[in-house]
C-alpha cells in the first residue's frame, strides 16, 4: 500500500453531476491526505436514504458536482500528518459524523455531538484547508458529508473514522456506520426498555427495524409495529415485532388505538418516520408515570410538535437521538462486537447486492422502496 504514500492515486468514483440524474462513473484524482485526514480504500459502501435524499436536492441546498456515500467499510492507504489512532492496513467504518475527542460534547458522557466534526450537509471540502481532495482533470468534486464513500479511495477526517476488529467482514458491517446503529442506538441507548417491557416502533424501514432489533436484543416482550404499508409487516417479524397497527384501518388516532392494546401506553417508542404526526403518536401513545418516547427521524424543518403539557407533567419524558448516541470512535467497535459475537444480526438487513458499475440500479431499488440495504461492491 505504502507505493502509493503522499502521491495522487487515479481511482474510479460515481459521480452525481446534477439533482436527479444518474450517477457516472469516471476516472477521478484522489489527493493524499493532509494535517488529521485518512486516505481509505473503500472495499463495500451501501446506499442510505440520505444519500438519495441528498442527489435529489429537492428541499437543501444544491451542492453538486459531489461523490455521495456515506455508509461504508474500507482499509487505511496512508495516514496525513498528526495522525497517531490509524495507520495504513487498519480496518476502519467512516461515519458522517465525528468525535475530535477534545470538544466539550466529546468530553461528556452524555453526547456524542461533536462541535468540530458534526454532520455538515452544505460542506463539500475538508476542515483543514477548505479545498477537496477530489478532481477530474483540475476541476474539483465536492464531498458529501465528509466521507463521499461512493468512490474507490475518499480521503477522511481522522475523527470521522472508527477502527474496527479486522476478522469482521466489511460487506455485513459496512451498515453500521449510518442507519443501523441509529436505530439500534435509539433503543439500545436512549428508550432503553426493561425486559419484558412494550415498545412501539413508528416507520419500519431499515432505521425502523433497527429500532425493532434493538428491542429484541433488550428482552422487550411486545414490540408494535406501526407503519401504513402492511407488506412490511411479514419481514418486521424477522426483527422480532410481535403486532402490527397500520394507522388506516382505524378511524381513530393510533395513540389512542395503541393505549388500548397496552393498557393505557407502550413503556417506550422510537419514531423512525419523520413525520410530525407520527412523532406526536409516538409520544402520546406512551404510558403515563413512566414512558419515554425517542424521535429518531428527521422532519421537515417548518414542522412544529404540538402536544398537551399535561403529557408531560403527567410523566411521559420525550427525547430526541443522534445517531444512536453512539461516539463513533469510542463506540462503534463495540457495535461491531455485537455482530461478532452474534448478539445482533445484520445479514437480514441486507436484500440486494450489485457492483460498483450498476449502482444506479441501488437508487432505482430505494426509489421503489424495495429492500433494505443494497450492499455495492466496489471491486466488481
Amino acid at each position: 500500500m505504502s507505493s502509493t504514500n503522499g502521491q495522487v492515486i487515479r481511482c474510479k468514483a460515481a459521480v452525481a453531476w446534477e439533482a436527479g440524474k444518474p450517477l457516472v462513473i469516471e476516472e477521478v484524482e484522489v489527493a493524499p491526505p493532509q494535517k488529521m485526514e485518512v486516505r481509505v480504500k473503500i472495499l463495500f459502501t451501501s446506499l442510505c436514504h440520505t444519500d438519495v435524499y441528498f442527489w435529489e436536492a429537492k428541499g437543501q441546498n444544491p451542492v453538486f458536482p459531489r461523490i455521495l456515500g456515506h455508509e461504508a467499510g474500507g482499509v487505511v492507504e496512508s495516514v496525513g500528518e498528526g495522525v497517531t489512532d490509524l495507520q495504513p492496513g487498519d480496518h476502519v467504518l467512516p461515519v458522517f459524523t465525528g468525535e475530535c475527542k477534545e470538544c466539550a460534547h466529546c468530553k461528556s458522557e452524555e453526547s456524542n455531538m461533536c462541535d468540530l466534526l458534526r454532520i455538515n450537509t452544505d460542506r463539500g471540502v475538508m476542515l483543514h484547508d477548505q479545498k477537496s481532495r477530489f478532481s477530474i482533470n483540475g476541476k474539483p468534486i465536492f464531498h458529501f458529508v465528509g466521507t463521499s464513500t461512493f468512490s474507490e479511495y475518499t480521503v477522511v477526517h481522522v475523527g470521522c473514522l472508527a477502527k474496527i476488529n479486522p476478522l469482521a467482514p466489511l460487506d455485513k458491517v459496512c451498515v453500521l456506520s449510518c442507519g443501523i446503529s441509529t436505530g439500534l442506538g435509539a433503543t439500545l441507548n436512549v428508550a432503553q426498555p426493561k425486559k419484558g417491557s412494550s415498545v412501539a416502533v413508528f416507520g419500519l424501514g431499515a432505521v425502523g427495524l433497527a429500532a425493532a432489533e434493538g428491542a429484541r436484543i433488550a428482552g422487550a416482550s411486545r414490540i408494535i409495529g406501526v407503519d401504513l404499508n402492511a407488506n412490511r409487516f411479514e419481514l418486521a417479524k424477522k426483527f422480532g415485532v410481535t403486532e402490527f397497527v397500520n394507522p388506516k384501518d382505524y378511524k381513530k388516532p393510533v395513540q389512542e388505538v395503541i393505549a388500548e392494546l397496552t393498557n393505557g401506553g407502550v413503556d417506550r417508542s422510537v419514531e423512525c418516520t419523520g413525520h410530525i404526526d407520527a412523532m406526536i403518536s409516538a409520544f402520546e401513545c406512551v404510558h403515563d408515570g413512566w414512558g419515554v418516547a425517542v424521535l429518531v427521524g428527521v422532519p421537515h424543518k417548518d414542522a412544529v410538535f404540538k402536544t398537551s403539557p399535561m403529557n408531560l407533567l403527567n410523566e411521559r419524558t420525550l427525547k430526541g437521538t443522534f445517531f444512536g448516541n453512539y461516539k463513533p470512535r469510542s463506540d462503534i467497535p463495540s457495535v461491531v462486537e455485537k455482530y461478532m459475537n452474534k448478539e445482533l444480526e445484520l445479514e437480514k438487513f441486507i436484500t440486494h447486492e450489485v457492483p460498483f458499475s450498476e449502482i444506479n440500479k441501488a437508487f432505482e431499488l430505494m426509489l421503489k422502496g424495495e429492500g433494505l440495504r443494497c450492499i455495492i461492491h466496489m471491486d466488481a
